[in-house]
């Protein structure tokens, strides 16, 4: 019987063990998407709010509907060999360049996002964008692909997904990466909740976003212990400008939370 040479076999082996961990991983790059944001995104207020530079990005259509078309070919089957946080910024970079794809079809002739389709079609349900073997909807990627999924389950996305608006949290300046997405999406929650003119203490209550209202079931996930909107705000007291003892009052439910005004005019430079 012929004996093994494991000595020549250990090598083999360590590759073979490298491959899941590897293939896991995108090869898929968003740097077009980033030289854009780069090159259009200004951000404001230290970092807690953006506008753009959509003449900008109308020169630079091309290069948009180039990253777009890239995003297009993306197949099924290769999207789900991805790790999550890779599908994550995949899906999240899509969105937002659509967003913008979607505005340039009207600017400069708009002064909101909503100013696009009519009472029957809102900007939102409009099937433009091709990705994943179909035509799809800012809609159906935000509350079907990412919200609905439940794979990603991450309330954070909804200071990620970008709507084009003063009120909505900020695009950033530069895309999602699958590395680097924990970090990111924690600096754009906790940048946006720093931001007074949208979230703020008002005698005894705690002013937020209407996001919080519109998705608050997404804030009561158990994502990272927390299982109720307080809980989530709670772990961005120091962000929301908290002392001790609202913290506490609001970790413990005893806070009062309303809503600001939503501010839908175009995030425009």
């Amino acid at each position: 019987m012929k004996v093994l040479n494991f000595s020549v076999l250990k090598p083999l082996v360590a590759v073979a063990m490298l491959v899941p961990s590897v293939a896991a991983y995108a090869d898929f790059s968003h740097q077009s998407w980033d030289a854009l944001l780069d090159k259009h995104v200004t951000m404001t207020n230290g970092g807690k709010a953006s506008v753009v530079n959509y003449a900008g990005m109308k020169a630079d259509k091309n290069q948009l509907a180039s990253y777009l078309k890239a995003t297009s070919k993306v197949s099924q089957s290769e999207f789900n060999r991805w790790n999550k946080n890779e599908q994550l910024a995949f899906l999240i970079n899509v969105y937002n360049a659509g967003t913008v794809e979607l505005i340039l079809t009207k600017y400069p002739n708009l002064k909101s996002i909503k100013d696009i389709g009519s009472l029957f079609s809102s900007p939102w349900k409009q099937d433009f964008i091709p990705l994943l073997g179909k035509t799809r909807s800012l809609d159906d990627i935000e509350h079907n692909l990412i919200r609905g999924s439940k794979r990603y389950n991450d309330p954070r996305i909804h200071f990620a997904v970008n709507c084009a608006s003063i009120g909505c949290p900020a695009l950033q300046d530069d895309a999602y990466t699958g590395k680097g997405l924990d970090g990111q999406l924690e600096k754009a929650t906790s940048k946006f909740l720093a931001d007074s003119s949208r979230n703020r203490i008002k005698g005894d209550t705690l002013e937020v976003t209407p996001l919080f209202k519109w998705y608050k079931e997404d804030f009561a996930t158990n994502w990272r212990g927390t299982n109720n909107l307080e809980g989530f705000l709670g772990r961005y007291d120091k962000a929301l400008g908290l002392n001790q003892a609202q913290a506490t009052a609001l970790k413990q439910g005893k806070m009062k939370i309303g809503y600001t005004e939503y501010d839908w005019r175009l995030n425009k430079k």
